[in-house]
């Protein structure tokens, strides 16, 4: 198990110094700032991107999202579907054949939604949801999509690019839906649930059909109450089915909740980082967002350095005791 930053969208000496000064080893880049080309990413792009990776002594693990733009019609069954396909098919191929490993992406067409957000401890700012907020919000593409045909426009993705993965030699796996509600704008949100994953891991049996498994959205979940968050991480773990872990924590589930600092929230982060160790995850976790400090900078390297050393100390702790030490 391996700690690593993310959360930033271009390899500049400056977070990559970050990075490896703060014990870092591997990276991950968020939407990275590539040229979109005809809705596609260009190999030799790609290449450049991990190489200036690896220069800093780091390496470059996994790449999450592509523009929502190079396959909202893929979400959405619309006009340019299958131009959309042929385009992303080309861009994992080309993450893969750049020496990147895994992808992360979501399905979320509406994006991430939040309410105002929360002041926690110290007076640090984090984001929070309330879905009495939410519900006021219009609908975002038109008019009202249902479970049904959204899961069929998941499947037949899926269908398609998993033997494509597992010939280049990638692993894909798709973040939940946050918040994991039913619906949002008129979007049922799909992976919301422990069943839902379930339902989407068998859609293709196959190492290539994995989740980016953010801790802090499935805790956020219904099924996160009362121990089940555990249940979840055991339940995955052991089918290899998680290919990273955003290790954040979060004050409680849906339908009301807001982000905590790693320390704090209803997780308890130490059993979460035991079950990974006794399950035999071999990935990295990262801090995603963090909350916002006093005087920290947009980024928040204050708020990650703290997220950072807490994610190495849980993975020593639990390695060492594991080797009883």
């Amino acid at each position: 198990m391996r700690h690593g930053y993310g959360q930033f969208k271009e390899a500049t000496p400056e977070f990559l110094r970050f990075a490896r000064q703060f014990g870092a080893s591997d990276v991950l880049l968020n939407t990275p700032n590539l040229p979109a080309v005809d809705g596609k990413w260009q190999l030799k792009d790609l290449i450049k991107l991990r190489v200036s990776v690896e220069q800093e002594g780091l390496k470059l693990s996994a790449l999450e999202n592509v523009p929502t733009e190079f396959y909202d019609h893929i979400m959405l069954n619309g006009p340019r579907r299958d131009e959309q396909v042929d385009n992303m098919v080309e861009t994992v191929r080309n993450i893969a054949r750049a020496g990147i490993p895994v992808f992360g992406y979501n399905w979320m067409p509406s994006h991430v939604w939040r309410s105002p957000m929360a002041v926690i401890r110290g007076g640090a700012l984090a984001t929070a949801f309330d879905l009495e907020h939410a519900e006021s919000m219009p609908l975002t593409h038109g008019r009202e999509y249902t479970e049904a045909e959204m899961w069929e426009n998941l499947e037949y993705w899926i269908r398609i690019i998993t033997p494509v993965a597992e010939e280049e030699g990638i692993r894909l796996g798709i973040h939940p839906c946050d918040p994991p509600v039913e619906k949002l704008g008129g979007i049922p949100q799909l992976l919301r649930s422990f069943e839902a994953y379930k339902r989407l891991v068998s859609i293709v049996d196959s190492d290539s059909n994995g989740i980016e498994f953010c801790q802090g959205t499935f805790s956020e979940m219904e099924d996160a109450a009362g121990g089940g968050i555990y249940e979840m991480i055991r339940y995955f773990g052991e089918r290899r089915k998680i290919l990273y872990v955003h290790f954040r924590n979060v004050s409680g589930t849906v339908p009301k909740f807001h982000e905590e600092f790693v320390n704090t929230g209803h997780v308890d982060m130490y059993r979460a980082m035991k079950i990974y160790y006794e399950v035999g995850f071999d990935g990295f976790f990262i801090d995603d967002h963090v909350p916002q400090t006093y005087q920290d900078t947009q980024w928040g390297h204050r708020g990650r350095a703290h997220a950072g050393g807490y994610i190495q100390a849980m993975i020593e702790a639990v390695s060492k005791q594991g080797e009883g030490r």
